[in-house]
């Protein structure tokens, strides 16, 4: 099957609905999600999206809390691009009718959460992203000039590799012609042609073993903008969400909102002793990197596998109107949060780093472009300000929309592009060492390259995922293409970008901690891979 399409969008969640949504304005736009439509990243963020609604709040202000998170490592012309531009971006969304939670003033009720100096994030209950996710999923659905693929994976971009011409990261004008994209109905792959391609794909969260992230979130993205020789930067930075549900049975793990503690809930040990102030005196309000190390190091201190969340304090009636979903939840496995304290342990939650992409949201490939978690535009730095997540997509979707629009107008077709080799043999073996990899590669990352790193511990990591990758690369060359080994592929690339981005830098900074550079360096250092 081949197909053209002026706009191809890889990937589902805010980032990519929100680009589909205006493209449709300017030509036909095709998104491939390899799940359902609406089964993203988006949909599980539970906090909300921070922007400046009301005085006393300011850009100003929210600019400097975001500088103050990032670590130094934020670029500030980024930074005020997106925060100048929050406010108007919010109010696309609710033109879209997506509904925030209001006040019976009928103003927005505005939360605040770690890192943040004022009331600014907007949030419907404790499910602000699946409100969105539906909204958006509805308006596209609708709309004639958008078809969505979904169930089908996105293998490779097509570039000029794919037309015989040698390229690396040093062959100036690499350009994107669309994608190679998976059918697992007919087990076919269909090539999709397109002016301007969309990434959107999301985080990488199923690269660690405890995840707040869904099944889907292999770093498809960055993995395959990587092997077509793009620049990536910044992975070295993976935030752990400090306060994941303990409940060892469940994959991904329950996500216990920011939210939760700008209501009041304070972090406890086994004794239920508050914490926190001997790290920060922000307490358990002190931004995601600073308590996920606390929380860290109070489990090994204690050998504990979790510590608690303590919400008590916080009104019954506030929990069931604002946090309705976690006390649902907490109460399907005998926790009554009104009552008792919740068991909480961190988790990898969401990639700081990414595709780099300049202030249009366009890639170091010509006609590429990518928004949301999978790319890094310079907003997080070394770390992400709570609820700026859902805000970047928004603002980076729409500018990389105007920078499309005009550009399609100059791009043609590449019809010399081929069908995508169907070459392999069905090994009976493969599924039973396809999933027990997966399973060694979270291993080491967890282990490895989590919360706190070392020299040892990342060339140990190193070394135990080369042998994974040449494996890996044997099998998948002379094997049918399915699903489960192109994650596989996505999962050690993500983890190999991590690894070597995390050994570049040789200091401590916002998510990246290591025991061997425990101190700042004096000069910001680019960790963008160049291998």
């Amino acid at each position: 099957m081949r197909k053209k399409v002026d706009f191809l969008v890889i990937g589902s969640g805010i980032a990519g609905l929100c680009f589909a949504l205006k493209a449709s304005n300017y030509g036909k736009v095709c998104i491939v999600t390899k799940a359902k439509a609406d089964d993203t990243s988006t949909r599980y963020a539970q906090g909300g999206v921070a922007a400046v609604m009301y005085h006393p709040d300011t850009y100003e202000k929210h600019i400097e809390d975001t500088m103050v998170a990032g670590d130094e490592l934020s670029d500030r012309r980024i930074v005020e691009i997106t925060i100048r531009e929050s406010t108007e971006r919010i109010m696309e969304l609710v033109e879209w009718g997506v509904e925030f939670d209001k006040t019976k003033s009928g103003k927005f009720a505005l939360a605040k959460e770690g890192g943040h100096s004022e009331f600014r994030v907007l949030h419907h209950k404790d499910i602000t992203g699946l409100e969105i996710e539906e909204k958006l999923v509805a308006a596209a659905q609708k709309n004639p000039n958008i078809e969505i693929m979904d169930n089908h994976l996105a293998v490779e971009i097509i570039t000029q590799h794919h037309l015989g011409i040698e390229v690396n990261r040093h062959t100036p004008d690499i350009t994107c012609y669309g994608a190679y994209i998976y059918n697992p109905d007919n087990q076919q792959v269909c090539t999709i042609l397109s002016k301007v391609t969309m990434m959107a794909t999301g985080g990488i969260g199923q690269v660690y073993a405890n995840t707040t992230n869904p099944t889907i979130a292999t770093g498809d993205g960055i993995a395959m903008v990587y092997r077509a020789k793009g620049a990536v930067r910044g992975m070295e930075f993976v935030q752990f969400h400090p306060t994941s549900l303990y409940n060892p049975s469940e994959r991904p793990s329950f996500l216990i909102t920011e939210a939760m503690r700008g209501a009041g809930a304070i972090l406890k040990d086994k004794d239920g002793n508050e914490f926190m102030h001997k790290y920060d005196e922000r307490g358990s309000l002190a931004p995601r990197d600073i308590v996920a190390r606390a929380i860290d190091n109070e489990m090994k201190i204690s050998g504990c596998d979790h510590v608690y969340l303590d919400a008590t304090q916080i009104p019954a009636h506030e929990i069931f109107n604002h946090f309705p979903n976690i006390y649902a939840k907490c109460l399907s496995i005998g926790i009554d949060i009104t009552k008792e304290m919740i068991p909480v342990v961190p988790a990898a939650h969401y990639s700081c780093g990414g595709i780099l992409v300049d202030e249009w949201g366009h890639s170091t490939i010509k006609n590429l472009y990518a928004s949301g978690e999978c790319s890094s535009t310079g907003l997080h730095g070394a770390n992400r300000l709570a609820s700026n997540s859902l805000l970047e997509a928004l603002v980076f979707s729409h500018r990389s929309c105007l920078k499309a629009v005009e550009e399609i107008k100059h791009i043609d077709f590449c019809e010399e592009v081929p069908e995508w080799n169907t070459d392999g043999t069905v090994l009976n073996e493969e599924m039973v060492l396809i999933t027990q990899s997966k399973k060694e590669v979270q291993t080491i990352m967890s282990s490895y390259v989590g919360i706190v790193r070392s020299n040892l511990r990342l060339q140990r990591a190193f070394d135990r995922l080369d042998i994974l990758y040449r494996e890996t690369e044997e099998l998948y060359k002379r094997s049918i293409l399915n699903p489960e080994i192109c994650e596989l592929r996505n999962m050690i690339n993500v983890g190999y970008l991590i690894i070597r981005n995390a050994m570049a830098r040789k200091e401590s900074r916002g998510l990246h901690y290591s025991l061997d550079y425990p101190h700042h360096i004096d000069a910001n250092q680019t960790t963008e891979d160049k291998l």
